[in-house]
């Protein structure tokens, strides 16, 4: 069987994708008592990111710390890089800002939408946003799923 040109571009191109994944370490704070926290670490592992877990009573400080606004907040915190990530962010969008070094503090899904990695319910899905945020209060939709 030939094996068409395409594949010899597109190979080089997701293994370059995956080792940048890889590369990044997301240290996640979250409750240790959230079940959907967990499952968006598993989230993120199966992206092939590396996750280092902190658990706390008090992911309130932890969010504070990293200059999340209070109505950007979901049930955990993370960082990556020189960024911060709220909520059930998918891979892809924390991947893609990592790639684009966009000028911001980090980047957030508020509240725990239906759908999105770690709130799987079967086929039930709400829409919902991803929001670049920075330091001098800008916010843009980064990504809408």
């Amino acid at each position: 069987m030939k094996v068409p040109k395409l594949s010899f571009v597109a190979l080089p191109l997701a293994l370059l994708a995956c080792t940048q994944a890889a590369a990044a370490t997301v240290e996640v704070i979250k409750s240790p008592y959230c079940g959907c926290c967990t499952e968006w670490v598993k989230h993120l592992q199966e992206h092939g990111f590396q996750v280092k877990v902190i658990e706390t009573e008090n992911v309130d400080a932890a969010a504070k710390a990293l200059g999340i606004p209070d109505d950007l907040r979901s049930c955990h915190s993370a960082k990556v890089g020189s960024y911060a990530v709220e909520g059930h962010v998918p891979a892809s969008d924390i991947q893609r800002m990592l790639k684009t070094k966009p000028k911001a503090i980090g980047i957030a899904v508020p509240g725990m939408p239906i759908g999105s990695p770690g709130m799987e319910q079967g086929n039930m899905r709400q829409p919902y946003k991803a929001i670049l945020f920075a330091a001098q209060g800008s916010r843009k939709v980064f990504a809408q799923h």
